[in-house]
């Protein structure tokens, strides 16, 4: 591994599912044990049991009296140089340490997010004001095939309206997560780093960053089309029911493929990785630890979305108030028209949601990057020299 954040693969690492071995150094020419590790004549832990004591001889020294020395059953606490420990990552640890990296490094990671958050919210809202289509009225008395027209009409505006604004937001997302990338990688190290650093570093990946992510979105696209697009050929009542089932087939697939995929963008960033080469590192790193994985994410999703919803609601409350619209009119035909006080409270409140969720999502992915290697490739060994910890210097041998 280099000192820098950008981490090389460690060549003989496995990492096809089993576990690796954690090597460990080797023990003094002088037959003594090492120190903290296991002894050549221990048998492992779990098969010691203390010896006997004929005659009722006093205890020696580490069976309950005298000094007491180390027990070798006892692991020692993991080094932490940064904000994890170097050791297999608990949810909490992974959660925390997203946390505890943005906090030392708020500087850097919240002042860009929250730049970044500012440009791509003005840009949207002057879109929502003078450039996207307003929400076409739809006639709660029309039937047959008026109401189906208008209905696809609205469809249509709605999804022109949310086009412009889900694409910046992918591009700051994107920016975003390369710099708080970049940022944990020096944090578990207990590195500094500023904004200048992570973007040097960072820059070079942006483009690849981007195709990845329009390359994953494509294949959703894809899986989506060949699962409904059959029902919506054959048409009618049982083309309906095919394409329903066509679409929970498609949705789980996505679902699989997300997760699978979920550590690319690390691979890509930390690994100097292609894009397709940190597709296939991604599905090897979660083969085996697919419901994990979804699991972290799924809490991580849940806990943006319950944190955007509660930061969200005072800040609509509020726009409502300053724009003078009516309650009643959010639930009329065609919504109501909002103004420039609306915009702006509103615009307010999701700079205030982005800035916050998007390192920290981004930082949880590192960091289940960096779980999933410690797992399988014993990258914590890595780290340790990388950072500099004692006894894990250049000349320590892994195996």
């Amino acid at each position: 591994m280099n000192d820098s954040p950008g981490w090389a693969t460690p060549g003989s690492a496995p990492s096809d599912g089993q576990e690796a071995a954690i090597p460990r150094p080797s023990a003094p020419q002088d037959g003594s044990a090492p120190t903290g590790q296991w002894s050549p004549e221990q048998p492992p832990p779990g098969q010691w049991s203390p010896p006997s004591n004929p005659g009722n001889r006093p205890p020696a020294p580490g069976w309950g009296g005298g000094p007491q020395r180390p027990d070798w059953g006892m692991k020692a606490p993991a080094a932490k140089p940064g904000v994890i420990p170097l050791r297999p990552l608990s949810l909490g640890e992974i959660l925390d340490g997203s946390v505890s990296a943005l906090r030392a490094h708020w500087r850097t990671a919240l002042g860009f997010s929250l730049a970044v958050s500012v440009v791509v919210q003005i840009a949207v809202t002057l879109m929502q004001r003078y450039l996207l289509p307003k929400p076409t009225t739809v006639d709660p008395n029309a039937t047959g095939t008026e109401a189906l027209r208008q209905a696809s009409e609205s469809a249509r505006t709605t999804l022109l309206s949310l086009a412009p604004a889900s694409l910046l937001t992918m591009v700051a997302t994107l920016f975003t997560a390369s710099i708080v990338t970049v940022v944990i990688s020096r944090s578990v190290l207990g590195r500094p780093v500023t904004l200048s650093d992570a973007w040097a570093e960072a820059r070079p990946r942006i483009l690849p960053l981007i195709g990845l992510t329009l390359l994953v979105a494509l294949i959703a696209a894809t899986v989506m089309t060949v699962g409904v697009g059959p029902g919506l050929l054959v048409g009618a009542e049982a083309g309906a029911a095919l394409a329903l089932l066509g679409f929970t087939a498609a949705c789980v697939v996505i679902l699989w493929l997300q997760v699978s995929l979920a550590l690319a963008a690390p691979a890509l960033m930390l690994e100097r990785q292609g894009i397709l080469a940190a597709l296939r590192r991604s599905a090897k790193l979660v083969r085996g630890a697919w419901w994990r994985t979804f699991g972290i994410l799924a809490l991580t999703y849940l806990l943006v979305f319950l944190v955007s919803f509660l930061v969200s609601i005072p800040f609509g409350v509020v726009a409502v108030i300053a724009d003078g619209t009516d309650i009643s009119e959010f639930f009329e035909s065609g919504g109501p028209s909002l103004g420039w006080p609306f915009l702006i409270v509103t615009g307010i409140g999701e700079v205030v949601v982005s800035t916050l969720l998007y390192p920290f999502v981004a930082g949880v992915m590192a960091l289940l990057y960096v779980d999933q290697r410690i797992r399988r490739e014993a990258l914590d060994l890595d780290l340790a020299r990388a950072a500099g910890l004692p006894g894990h210097d250049a000349d320590t041998p892994r195996s």
